[in-house]
């Protein structure tokens, strides 16, 4: 089933349980999970976890340069072959060749698989050359495209891209990439949901009406938190960075923190209409478990 097709109101009629928000559909539920160093992992564990609040897509990393394309492959056969929701790997440019993208569309194609989220990734900090075909995340649509009728998705930045200068040169980029065939956008994470709202209204206003489906991270770890965060320029409320930081020690407290905010963020953003909420479970199912089961 393509994006579109998932992030329908026919569809996400289809899938309601009994669960009705004030009268309005509920959103598609979504994860993200990246490749275990390990081969003797419990992911699928945590994944059957989850299985009960009825995934439409997991999303699952892939590096640049195919740097963990064996392990990336591998999960999205598990994901496939155990039928828990549809795989939606990640597909990186950056440091690839054309002849190395053709042959990975072309060993998805062979999985059956209908959905990809196109990306142009990071540079890898350790390598000084990186040879490219591509250089931005539109031309890989435009690629993928010529190649394969697979449906696509691209990422949104409701705070800027970092490389941005502004939101103007960010939205114009955007607008490149659903040009050249993107049909729904994943954001990157945020804690601030006034900056998903304006986000939101810019690329309306921009004549891109694809879905905008947020993507929230469940705070488990303020190490973690300073280091994504750091990395993906993220503003964290005064507020929630004061509990955090009060407690930053303790694991445990932090968590429930972490879960109680994305409560508020996911009823909030609900409220407002959104298509679907994307969690990034980071491998684990407690948190998002406990925030799935206060919203719905």
């Amino acid at each position: 089933m393509r994006l579109s097709e998932i992030y329908s109101t026919e569809y996400r009629k289809q899938i309601q349980t009994n669960i009705v928000f004030e009268g309005e559909i509920k959103p598609i539920i979504s994860f993200e999970v990246f490749p275990p160093k390990s081969q003797n992992t419990k992911l699928f564990e945590e994944l059957n976890k989850l299985q009960k609040y009825n995934p439409s897509l997991i999303s699952i990393t892939y590096g640049a340069g195919g740097s963990n394309k064996d392990g990336s492959l591998s999960l999205v056969k598990g994901i496939k072959n155990l039928e828990i929701a549809t795989p939606m790997p990640h597909f990186t440019c950056m440091c690839s060749s054309e002849e190395f993208l053709e042959s990975y569309i072309n060993e998805l194609e062979s999985l059956g698989i209908e959905n990809v989220l196109a990306l142009r990734g990071d540079r890898p900090k350790d390598i000084e050359v990186c040879h490219s075909s591509f250089k931005h995340a539109d031309e890989l649509v435009k690629f993928i495209k010529s190649k394969t009728n697979m449906s696509i998705a691209v990422a949104g930045y409701p705070e800027k891209h970092s490389e941005a200068k502004d939101f103007h040169e960010d939205i114009t980029n955007l607008k490149k990439k659903i040009d050249a065939g993107a049909e729904a956008i994943f954001t990157q994470l945020f804690f601030n949901n006034d900056h998903f709202y304006r986000y939101k209204q810019l690329v309306r206003h921009a004549g891109i009406f694809t879905p905008i489906i947020p993507g929230i991270l469940p705070i488990t770890s303020y190490s973690q938190l300073e280091k994504m965060t750091s990395m993906c320029n993220v503003e964290i409320p005064k507020y929630l960075s004061q509990q955090l930081e009060k407690h930053k020690e303790d694991i445990a407290a932090t968590t429930e923190i972490g879960i109680d905010f994305a409560i508020y963020q996911c009823q909030q953003l609900i409220d407002e209409g959104v298509e679907g909420i994307h969690f990034y479970i980071l491998n684990k199912a407690y948190s998002t478990s406990e925030i799935l089961n206060a919203i719905f």
